[in-house]
């Protein structure tokens, strides 16, 4: 399950904070606030479902999982395909992400 709500996470917070930056970068309405807002207190609830006993823990490993939807919402949303680079990094990222989510504890 914290694969799924990793993903849902890092949809909810990139939808609201790009509500932001439409508002702020692209003059749309000021009523994508509302929604931003709305998508952000998700975007933190949902991370309360993961399942680890440490916060930090568990937000580490959301960082990878947010540069690969950060890169998939660029592409999708956004027009602009990620080049070898960004592929390249967000590998990194979610290979970083895997060791601390799913490393052996003793």
């Amino acid at each position: 399950m914290t694969p799924v709500v990793y993903v849902a996470a890092a949809l909810a917070e990139i939808a609201g904070c790009f509500a932001f930056w439409a508002v702020v970068r692209h003059g749309a309405h000021v009523g994508w606030l509302a929604a931003g807002v709305v998508s952000l207190v998700a975007f933190a609830w949902l991370l309360t479902l993961v399942e680890s006993e440490a916060a930090g823990r568990a937000y580490a490993a959301y960082g990878g999982v947010y540069v690969a939807a950060s890169l998939a919402w660029l592409w999708a949303v956004e027009g602009v395909r990620p080049d070898r680079w960004d592929m390249i990094g967000s590998a990194i990222c979610v290979a970083g992400a895997a060791v601390v989510l799913f490393g052996p504890r003793g």
